[in-house]
């Protein structure tokens, strides 16, 4: 629609004119429960009054809220015609008074797609959920608002339900009259107020703390999720983390937790890993886990828990002004979540898990046609939505360790400190966060700005080594490059090791030195002298953000001693170089594969391991040349069936074995053990083959033709619940057949039946590696219906469909050259969509780069 997609100078337009002063906001959700009414979409009623005053009495501006109806509107008590003022997604208001008091009675939809209030009906025992999803802007589709984040205001919701529901919104609440009523909460931004509703399964706990100053603090805490899902809450795990969060960001923050409560509910059909609502936090419900898991998914959820809680200062205490600063928020709580992750919790490895998890995914976005600075330029709210990627994350998150490094923690964590007690419940700007980092550090924080904020790639770090005769090192020097699209080049804090073997076959480090390498050929004076080094790391300790690359000694070192490596997180940023060097076709996807065959099997991180074999299984589908592709996985697939039996009994590094060993199972032999191990005739000493595990043995079952639909529907009827149902939408979708296939298109591209978890797990079990051939005919379907697909959809499903469905597995020229066809013939479609094209195009123009490079490497 015309007006859904706000713009940032009308943004800025409407906040130089309005102030709010508060919302009352009242909601009627009962109709959740019992048959729709009419044909249209299932509606609940939507109260909203706003009072806001207006610098200029006479202007006009408008509130935003979308909805299928409206009933009533006044404005400082004139009735005004829905039908004249709301066009849809707007409503109109003219003659503004100085002082304003906005009524709108309105007809709001329950979503399906994750966006605004989704409501979920369990099939395991026909249970409601609601809760709300709002950002960047969609807390208008559930009341009239000023949908922008430095429009902040106090909220008082209060909502009708039905009588065997609890509902929980950000602030306090009670039932009276069957009426919850929620205390109102400090002045926040629309996108971060929320309400959950239902029969949800609620654990409680508290948090104490006296505070330097005697202050005592005493935090209620509760954490929910659906009843079907409560024999696996381990929610004393999820409180020992939130607890350990309170400590640290009290000990490091100074300024007390400021939003009362401190809820966490675990919902279903989640779009998003998290959402920061101050006191009412959202997950996605896959963080509970119904099998058995590795350490790694423990690790990820407590990241994403202490995230999450970085956000109650970093983003809902001080706000960015506009989409434009969302880094403020999102890198800092990136950063902030793997900072107390080691320093208050039981995963003290995780920033090993950064250096290759988290980084792997800024590398990959920061080398992408829409790579952007971290401080973005937002044109609107579909920019918006596109910017919560690898970059705002990830990288900015890279940047701030990096910055640590620059000017010291404690001058980095005294920045913060003034940064929340000087803006509290106030929007921010970039320039506001640099100021307070240069009165504490000394620094030129603009220059390191212009470096690290406001330009966008990834430099390359290549050691040189020049021996003396005697063979000791006369000379390293760090050389830099850029890439040709973004050429600058940065300064950075580095530490460069210097390994060796010892006489036990190990290699370690004997030599370090830290170094500012600034330039293009930077020499690190303090190495010379030192014995001649098998392996120079680049970037040791991971103190900054680059690719590292390898001299040609280093490199012929790791390939016959990776695995002897003794310190993990070098052995990380070693696997994430070899990676990086396959992604730009100057490693053969073969090496790669032969690295992780020779030497995962002895990687003791599990985190480290469970990425390598995502790579492994990425270098095999989109970068091994196609004539190798069949024996490349035949030879993973052996390999991965040895370390399955012997790892430990038990172990979860058996687990991730044996999950990988399904991804790439395919011949027959492979097959037919993995359809023993579900029906009990084989046994693997230890492996516990669990609901979740057989979802992911019946997948490529599924996918080669050796699991038929009676096969799934059997096992639906083992797990009849909502995970359950997606596990076997994906299966289903990923059976071999020309049917199938276009069962599966049509119900993601020409319905909207579907619920967001549904069109998920139906692309994801649509596209299959084996099936290239039979997904042929899709190429030039996708070109045809993607612009159309776009505009009908919410904008959480089009990216979906764009991303999903795009032509990767028809990985040939001639889709490059459709691709282009499409990106050329249509200049004027909107630019995220083009956006999310040019990025697919980019990934398939690297895959052909990099199966020319395999192709070479073999003769083929």
């Amino acid at each position: 629609m015309p007006g859904e997609n706000l713009s940032r100078d009308e943004a800025r337009e409407r906040a130089a004119l309005l102030s709010v002063d508060g919302y009352e906001v009242s909601l009627d959700v009962r109709s959740a429960l019992g048959d729709p009414e009419g044909d249209g979409p299932r509606t609940f009623r939507s109260v909203t009054t706003v009072r806001f005053s207006c610098a200029e009495p006479g202007a006009s501006s408008f509130a935003d809220l979308i909805a299928p109806s409206v009933t009533a509107v006044s404005l400082n008590g004139r009735d005004l015609d829905p039908g004249e003022v709301f066009d849809g997604t707007r409503v109109l208001l003219e003659d503004l008074a100085a002082d304003n008091e906005l009524v709108v009675d309105a007809r709001c939809a329950y979503s399906r797609t994750g966006e605004g209030l989704h409501r979920f009906v369990d099939p395991e025992d026909g249970e409601v959920y609601l809760y709300t999803q709002y950002e960047p802007a969609d807390a208008r589709r559930v009341y009239a608002n000023f949908e922008q984040p430095d429009l902040k205001a106090p909220h008082r919701f209060e909502v009708r339900a039905p009588e065997e529901w609890t509902v929980w919104s950000n602030g306090a609440g009670e039932r009276a009259d069957g009426v919850w009523r929620f205390a109102e909460t400090e002045p926040i931004s629309t996108y971060i107020t929320c309400v959950v509703a239902g029969p949800y399964h609620y654990v409680t706990d508290s948090y104490e703390r006296t505070l330097p100053d005697g202050t005592r603090l005493e935090i209620p805490l509760g954490a929910m999720c659906r009843k079907g899902l409560a024999p696996h809450f381990d929610a004393d795990d999820v409180f020992l983390v939130t607890k350990q969060g309170l400590d640290f960001f009290h000990d490091h923050f100074d300024y007390p937790y400021p939003f009362g409560k401190y809820d966490q509910a675990f919902v279903p059909e989640y779009n998003l890993g998290a959402m920061e609502n101050p006191g009412m936090v959202t997950f996605r419900e896959e963080y509970i886990f119904r099998g058995k898991v590795t350490q790694a998914s423990y690790e990820a959820r407590a990241t994403t828990i202490l995230h999450e809680m970085a956000h109650m200062w970093f983003g809902d205490l001080v706000t960015m002004e506009w989409w434009d600063d969302l880094w403020l928020k999102e890198s800092f709580a990136d950063f902030m979540g793997t900072f107390s992750l080691v320093g208050a919790t039981r995963f003290t490895d995780g920033w090993i898990t950064f250096a290759n998890r988290r980084k792997a995914w800024a590398y990959r976005a920061d080398q992408l046609p829409s790579t952007h600075p971290v401080t973005a330029d937002i044109r609107d709210l579909q920019d918006a939505k596109l910017n919560f990627d690898g970059i705002t994350y990830a990288k900015g998150a890279s940047v701030l360790k990096q910055l640590v490094a620059y000017v010291g923690q404690d001058a980095f964590l005294e920045g913060a400190r003034r940064y929340f007690k000087r803006h509290a419940y106030g929007n921010t700007r970039l320039g506001d966060l640099l100021s307070v980092l240069e009165e504490t550090s000394g620094r030129d924080m603009a220059a390191w700005s212009r470096s690290w904020l406001q330009t966008a790639g990834v430099d390359s770090l290549t050691p040189q080594v020049l021996l003396t005769a005697e063979g000791t090192v006369d000379e390293l020097a760090v050389v830099q490059e850029a890439a040709e699209s973004h050429p600058e080049l940065r300064p950075h804090r580095v530490a460069v090791g210097l390994y060796r073997r010892t006489p036990r076959g190990t290699l370690e480090r004997y030599a370090r030195a830290e170094a500012d390498v600034d330039g293009p050929r930077t020499v690190v004076s303090a190495l010379a002298g030192a014995e001649a080094p098998e392996l120079v790391l680049v970037n040791d300790d991971d103190l900054t953000y680059c690719k590292i690359r390898f001299d040609a000694t280093s490199l012929a070192t790791l390939r016959e001693h990776l695995g002897s490596l003794t310190d993990p997180l070098a052995r990380a940023l070693c696997w994430s170089a070899l990676w990086n060097l396959t992604r730009d076709a100057l490693l053969p996807a073969r090496e790669f594969v032969a690295l992780v065959l020779r030497f995962a099997g002895r990687e003791t991180d599990i985190g480290v391991l469970q990425m390598l074999h995502s790579w492994a299984d990425s270098a095999l589908v989109q970068y091994t040349a196609p004539e190798r592709r069949e024996e490349c996985g035949r030879l993973l697939s052996e390999g991965a069936l040895r370390e399955l039996r012997s790892a430990e009994p038990g172990s979860e590094h058996q687990l991730a074995w044996a999950r990988f060993f399904a991804a790439t199972a395919s011949g027959g032999d492979a097959l037919r053990l993995l359809r023993e191990l579900l029906d009990g005739t084989e046994k693997i000493d230890g492996l516990e083959v669990d609901q979740e595990v057989r979802w992911a043995f019946l997948t490529p079952l599924a996918a080669h033709g050796e699991a038929d639909e009676e096969a799934l529907a059997a096992e639906l009827a083992r797990d009849d619940t909502a995970s359950g149902r997606r596990h076997q939408v994906r299966c289903l979708a990923a059976r071999p057949s020309a049917e199938v296939k276009a069962r599966a298109w049509e119900a993601v591209v020409e319905s909207d039946e579907l619920s967001n978890a549904l069109v998920e797990a139906t692309i994801d079990g649509f596209a299959q590696p084996s099936q290239r051939e039979l997904l042929a005919p899709y190429a030039e379907k996708y070109f045809a219906a993607v612009e159309r697909v776009w505009e009908e959809r919410s904008i959480q499903i089009g990216m979906d469909v764009v991303r999903g469905l795009f032509p990767a597995l028809r990985d040939s020229p001639e889709t490059l050259a459709a691709t282009d066809a499409w990106l050329a013939a249509h200049e004027d479609a909107a630019p995220a969509l083009r956006r999310l094209v040019l990025e697919a195009r980019d990934d398939l123009a690297r895959a052909l780069r990099g199966q020319a490079c395999d192709a070479a490497a073999t003769g083929g």
